[in-house]
């Protein structure tokens, strides 16, 4: 032994023997590893917004900020750009009794974002004006692309559209695709901000502007749709790779049920199909709920009634959980909430844009049915919607009744420019790698 340790080679394999004893033991008695809970998206205050409506001469826009209305005139064409804190919001109605752009229509001011997806009637069956607008000081580039019931379609045409700084971009979809029936229009920001917004004059009727729909999702809800006659035509996209079968799921006033003969839809990958529900929903104010296995989006045309026929939209959003507020409203609105999955329960607050407005008020929603909530305000106001519980989506609706017809216009619940959820953020070399 004495001549084994005095041996360096020996010595050297003690040691070893020695270490992999010690990592053994180690080893064997380690605590179990923790596993790390992954982290969900977090609810963050929004600090700053920027919204831009396109221009409409002479017409007055109404400016929300937290507890405030104000008034604003567009004195020329150009794009209405507006900044400030979180929770602004802006848009303005239009009222034209007579004429080919009879109708009443409204818009919410947009913010510029990274992708905006729209859904309506195509450049065949109406005039379809699409507005882009940098309301930066540095340039913008943006890609559009078109889908309609035989698949893509605008080509390279809407690619590498140059925004300068401050520019307007108005562009007749026409010269992109000129055969759609039906369209769902994608707009990509590749650099700088652009935001975005399409107003649709029917060739049968009717004038108004396209909600931005939620962007492309296996589970899509589309509410505000508002009861009474008329016709209600369903629009889906599947844009991706690959064909969709969507489960169809109607929640209207009475009950919460699938429409007999329109239980599924077949869409072609990168096409868009369009669905009558008329009779699916009757004459009840409700919400369609759309689920898919691919991703898919979508929107909904409304008709009115009467000799001349005005048009409206409402597409797929997301639920109240933000909050949301409407700027622009009048006389003849109403709320049309839908409950999923269990009861829901909404504040509402009318914010006159003079004097005091009434103390705000709760809503409850029963599971599965959807809700009319007459407003009696007065005047141009903002409506501000606040979740307390359960899971609500909603439109707002204005109409107005004159012996040639129905004026009508609607907007789904946006979320509110209040909050954001902000994704978990990953510490990770991949976040700069190309």
């Amino acid at each position: 032994m004495k001549a084994f340790v005095e041996n360096r080679f020996g010595l050297l394999v003690l040691v070893v023997v020695a270490l992999i004893a010690m990592y053994g033991v180690a080893f064997v008695t380690r605590p179990a590893p923790v596993v790390p809970v992954p982290e969900g998206p977090r609810k963050v205050a929004v600090e700053a917004v920027t919204a831009v409506c396109p221009g409409t001469k002479g017409e007055h826009v109404n400016v929300y900020l937290p507890g405030t209305l104000s008034d604003e005139t567009m004195r020329d064409g150009k794009p209405y750009v507006t900044s400030g804190p979180g929770g602004l919001e802006a848009g303005y109605l239009t009222r034209v009794t007579q004429g080919g752009g009879r109708g009443l229509a409204g818009i919410r001011c947009t913010e510029p974002s990274p992708e905006t997806w729209l859904v309506g009637p195509g450049p065949a069956s109406a005039d379809v004006r699409l507005h882009l607008t940098n309301p930066d000081k540095a340039p913008a580039l943006a890609d559009v692309q078109v889908y309609a019931a035989e698949g893509p379609i605008s080509g390279d045409k809407g690619l590498g559209l140059e925004i300068a700084p401050g520019e307007h971009r108005e562009i007749d979809l026409k010269d992109l695709a000129p055969s759609a029936d039906v369209m769902t229009v994608s707009v990509t920001t590749v650099f700088g901000r652009v935001a975005v917004a399409a107003r649709t004059t029917l060739e049968t009727g009717g004038v108004d502007w396209l909600p931005a729909a939620a962007p492309p999702a296996t589970r899509v809800v589309v509410p505000g749709i508002p009861g009474g006659g008329g016709g209600r035509e369903l629009l889906v996209a599947a844009p991706g790779e690959n064909d969709a079968v969507v489960q169809i799921k109607a929640v209207s006033e009475d009950a919460e049920y699938a429409m007999k003969g329109r239980e599924t839809l077949d869409i072609p990958a990168g096409s868009v199909v369009s669905l009558d529900v008329t009779t699916g929903v009757g004459a009840s104010s409700a919400a369609l709920v759309l689920t898919s296995p691919v991703p898919i989006v979508a929107g909904l045309v409304i008709t009115g009634t009467g000799q001349r026929s005005d048009v409206a939209y409402t597409a797929g959003t997301s639920s109240l959980a933000l909050g949301s507020a409407v700027a622009r409203n009048a006389t003849g609105s109403r709320l049309v909430l839908t409950a999923l999955g269990g009861p829901g329960k909404v504040r509402v607050q009318v914010v006159p844009e003079k004097g005091t407005g009434e103390p705000a008020f709760e809503v409850e929603v029963p599971a599965g049915r959807t809700k009319n909530v007459g407003i009696k305000a007065k005047g141009d106001f903002a409506l501000v919607v606040t979740p307390v519980s359960g899971e609500v989506y909603g439109g707002r609706v204005v109409e107005e009744r004159l012996k040639t017809g129905l004026l009508i216009t609607t907007q789904p619940l946006a979320a509110a420019r209040m909050f954001t959820m902000l994704p978990p953020l990953t510490d990770s070399q991949r976040v700069v790698a190309p």
